[in-house]
């Protein structure tokens, strides 16, 4: 049950990031979800970049402030989903001086200024991934009881307990902690044999565990960059660098 619970929660958290994870869409777009209203907050970047926050494996991109509004804008929809633009690119905008234009990046961002104000959205300025509480909350509590089991537990069999903290900690999206619970399973069988001579030199040791989790994630972001590709970002979102 403590699996099947821990397996329920790592697809609830992958979902929720998946769901909400930043989508590329055009500059008209975005104009045209202003005009209508369909904004719940939105976000001015010059760039993305990770979080940096305490959430293991699921981190989600956010939007890094630059000097001027722009010249990314990243929006939020009433379901819940995040867009974002850049206002760089766009065919043709009428600036009305209804803002400032010093504080933009561009007259594309004008654009986007003048419909937010001209919609009385302004207020709405804010963090637009509304997930991100959540997934970080879930992904503690992973990392919480993977690291009880580990420290606490029985003697892990394919690997040393150090084997498992490197594979887990460093493979992308949870990976680590789904081969884990399949692999070892330790609280639903008796503790393991007390250890013979050469048993830890025949199991996986923290090194290799390093390796195999810093392979996993050159080989995921390969990966997902082919999907990407193939599928677009409606299926397999990327935000840009």
């Amino acid at each position: 049950m403590l699996r099947l619970a821990l397996v329920l929660l790592w697809l609830l958290t992958a979902v929720l990031s998946w769901w909400a994870a930043p989508r590329k869409q055009s500059y008209e777009r975005a104009r045209a979800d202003v005009a209508a209203g369909h904004v719940t907050a939105y976000q001015w970047g010059g760039s993305w970049g990770d979080s940096g926050g305490p959430s293991p494996w699921f981190d989600a991109s956010e939007l890094q402030t630059s000097n001027t509004l722009g010249p990314l804008f990243a929006w939020r929809t009433p379901d819940g989903r995040v867009y974002w633009t850049d206002t760089d690119r766009f065919g043709q905008v009428t600036t009305t001086g209804a803002v400032d234009p010093a504080r933009y990046s561009g007259p594309g961002a004008v654009g986007i200024g003048q419909d937010l104000r001209t919609g009385d959205l302004e207020r709405r300025a804010g963090v637009v991934d509304a997930s991100g509480v959540a997934v970080t909350a879930i992904g503690l509590v992973l990392a919480a009881v993977f690291l009880g089991v580990v420290v606490a537990g029985p003697v892990p069999a394919l690997g040393t307990r150090w084997f498992w903290f490197w594979l887990v900690s460093i493979a992308p999206y949870g990976l680590g902690m789904l081969f884990w619970l399949f692999r070892e399973r330790p609280w639903s069988r008796p503790p393991a044999p007390p250890a013979i001579p050469g048993d830890r030199e025949r199991r996986g040791r923290g090194l290799l565990g390093l390796g195999l989790g810093i392979l996993a994630t050159i080989l995921m972001s390969f990966l997902l960059l082919a999907l990407n590709a193939a599928l677009g970002d409606r299926w397999v979102p990327l935000p840009d660098e």
